[in-house]
């Protein structure tokens, strides 16, 4: 009973402690800086999991939205530092980007690729290194294909499908010239999107886009030649273009906050705080694996 006692007084303590610190952190928390950075790093994908990383889209979207509808955040500054990744969540990303009706600057870094660099056109202005790697405007599908192996090895790939495409780009057979045009055609569609996107964005016909939507890359010069990039710099100059074209004498980057759940913030501490109760009472904790 003692030890049940003692864990039910020590969450009541925490429920206090965790209240507490909401209703002072609420007294402190009015908004303050006038700029808002968006920071796209590592691969873009959709990805809300608990152990996804990277860029994911349903997180950076909602910080763009909320940065918009924010009346002390004059502009965004948007640094990017990502080779691409997911089209369904670049685009998500760059869609909430275009609906911004403030300022944004966007500031490359070491990389901002393909998918990434679809992200950063949707800004007003972009500023990147002259060694930045950028462009690679074009889309990937391609998988790996294991027949060969198989049939070496005496393994074989029994086919039970309802559809006859049902397991088009399966890596255990080869694929029928039909799945092979079915599947550039798709990749196709894309990169005609990707392009025309480029292009409206950059202010610059899909004609010329076209031209140099090769996957090709370019250093950050070579973009600026092309009409990729705005600017070669870095944050400063970033932000000196946030102070001309958003009529600002001075910039406070404001960097969104990860929002943490209440419950989440109680179950965490108490977890902890059982944890060390055990051990200070001699409970043996064991972890195997097999």
């Amino acid at each position: 009973m003692d030890i049940f006692k003692s864990l039910w007084a020590l969450f009541v303590i925490l429920i206090f402690t965790v209240l507490s610190a909401v209703v002072v952190g609420g007294l402190f928390s009015e908004p303050y800086g006038n700029v808002a950075l968006i920071n796209i790093n590592g691969e873009i994908s959709i990805g809300n999991g608990f152990f996804s990383s990277g860029a994911e889209s349903d997180k950076i979207v909602s910080e763009i939205k909320d940065a918009n509808s924010n009346p002390y955040i004059k502009a965004l500054l948007v640094e990017i530092n990502s080779p691409g990744g997911s089209v369904v969540a670049t685009k998500e990303i760059a869609s909430a980007l275009k609906n911004v009706n403030k300022t944004k600057v966007c500031w490359l870094r070491e990389i901002a690729a393909s998918g990434a660099y679809w992200i950063a056109s949707a800004c007003d202005y972009i500023v990147a290194d002259n060694f930045t790697i950028t462009g690679s405007i074009g889309v990937s599908g391609s998988y790996l294909e294991f027949s060969g192996l198989f049939e070496k090895y005496g393994v074989n790939y029994v086919r039970l499908v309802s559809g006859k495409e049902k397991d088009i780009g399966t890596p255990y057979r080869q694929p029928t010239q039909d799945e092979l045009n079915k599947i550039q055609s798709i990749l196709d569609e894309i990169h005609a999107a990707f392009v025309k996107e480029i292009a409206e964005n950059r202010n610059l016909s899909v004609e010329y886009i076209s031209k140099i939507a090769d996957g090709s890359i370019f250093t950050g010069e070579e973009a600026k030649k092309l009409g990729l990039v705005d600017v070669i710099g870095g944050k400063e100059d970033a932000i000196s273009i946030i102070k001309e074209k958003a009529n600002l004498t001075e910039v406070e980057i404001v960097e969104p906050k990860e929002e943490v759940n209440f419950l989440d913030v109680v179950s965490g501490l108490l977890s902890k705080e059982i944890f060390n109760y055990m051990l200070s009472n001699q409970f043996k904790l064991s972890v195997e694996y097999s």
